[in-house]
């Protein structure tokens, strides 16, 4: 297996650090608001890598956090008149019901930040023992020019770097360019003690202590969307590797969901509920446009394109149903054909979904010639390699889901 790591700037072989065991973290959603289906193009396309990780033989332990207080959900509780938690809990069920609408399988552990205050404080102690971090006015900072490798995964160097825009008092930092690890509390925020007063966590800083909790100071895959890369994803691995953690082997990161070459978010004021998607399509077929493309292209929305991706997925339903009807249960996995080697070449090589729906059209259209020529043999055959490639793309039409 070969997955495309964002670090090395080239596709390189898999080899986890305990041979058969794979350990991902990737990095959920600040609940703020309802999902979009941006957010969950990164949902399907992670859960498309663990579902391929298991078809490939390996024992995946999947952690994917959430963040439950951030600057973001403190403005929306504000302008709600609301305390963050509701907030929080609010949003978090709306993701979590899209999530299993949409057939992602649920993570090994989900952490929510505010469960993990007391990893986050030993972290800071860590890197302030270590040089690499300093307390000022209340918060905490951390030190960029004590790491040599910063900018490394962006591929940015230090001095053309823009300042962190995380603090209001910038004349605390060394640097401009230092990220807060740790806010110092403000009236009306929720806060907890800390040695360097109350305050609460820097977004950065949730998904190192988080990550290294569940999965040890040294994993295999960190995910993510690209527009995590930097400086979310860059300063992860700076804090995390000063503080004496090897952290993530391999960095993940899929492309975002583009709206007339925009991104697609709630600033811009395009973004899509998944809720109002699933009023126009169902879930599989909503799946099938997310996954459809390469994880790590740009995938522009229309109209057009998803009713297209409805159609196709319509294609393989009416097959897979017509022909279960016709063996009436005769196609019991006993000495089945298993995965077309064409399926696992493509999934194989940086996850090739692309080619992977390929080798699953060709394999519907060999089914329905089998259909038409009334050879039960040929269907049966057929029908079991189509279903366990849509296992794997998390697409089965017969699937509980």
């Amino acid at each position: 297996m070969h997955l495309h790591d964002t670090a090395a700037r080239a596709v390189r072989e898999f080899t986890p650090i305990t041979p058969g065991e794979a350990s991902v973290y990737l990095c959920g959603a600040t609940v703020q608001a309802p999902p979009h289906i941006g957010h969950l193009r990164s949902a399907v396309v992670f859960d498309v890598l663990i579902r391929w990780l298991e078809a490939s033989g390996y024992r995946v332990t999947f952690v994917r956090n959430v963040t439950d207080v951030e600057d973001k959900i403190l403005r929306t509780a504000q302008a709600e008149g609301v305390p963050p938690w509701i907030v929080a809990e609010r949003n978090q069920r709306a993701f979590t019901w899209a999530y299993d609408a949409l057939g992602c399988r649920p993570p090994d552990v989900e952490p929510r930040a505010t469960g993990h205050i007391p990893e986050m404080i030993v972290l800071i102690r860590r890197l302030i023992e270590g040089r690499h971090a300093y307390p000022g006015g209340g918060d905490v900072y951390f030190d960029v020019r004590s790491y040599p490798e910063y900018g490394a995964l962006s591929g940015q160097r230090l001095e053309a770097m823009r300042p962190a825009e995380d603090a209001d008092d910038v004349a605390a930092k060394h640097d401009p360019r230092d990220f807060t690890l740790w806010k110092g509390a403000k009236p009306g925020e929720p806060f907890w003690e800390t040695p360097w007063g109350p305050g609460r966590p820097g977004w950065h800083l949730e998904c190192s202590a988080m990550a290294t909790k569940y999965l040890g100071p040294t994993f295999d895959i960190h995910g993510g969307g690209m527009d995590l890369i930097f400086p979310h994803h860059e300063n992860e691995i700076a804090q995390s590797r000063a503080a004496g953690d090897g952290f993530a082997r391999y960095w993940l990161h899929n492309g975002l969901l583009g709206l007339a070459g925009e991104k697609m978010s709630k600033s811009l004021g395009n973004s899509l509920l998944v809720t109002d998607v699933l009023r126009r399509v169902r879930p599989p077929e909503l799946r099938y446009y997310l996954v459809q493309a390469h994880y790590r292209s740009l995938l522009e929305y229309s109209e057009d394109a998803l009713e297209e991706a409805a159609a196709a997925y319509q294609r393989i339903e009416r097959f897979v149903v017509r022909a279960s009807e016709v063996l009436m249960g005769a196609a019991a996995d006993d000495g089945a054909p298993g995965l077309p080697v064409s399926f696992r070449s493509a999934m194989d090589e940086d996850l090739g979904v692309p080619a992977a729906l390929a080798a699953v059209h060709a394999t519907v259209r060999d089914g329905n010639q089998a259909l038409a020529a009334s050879d039960k043999a040929g269907v049966r055959a057929s029908l079991i390699q189509a279903r366990a490639m849509l296992d794997v793309l998390g697409l089965d039409p017969l699937a509980p889901q």
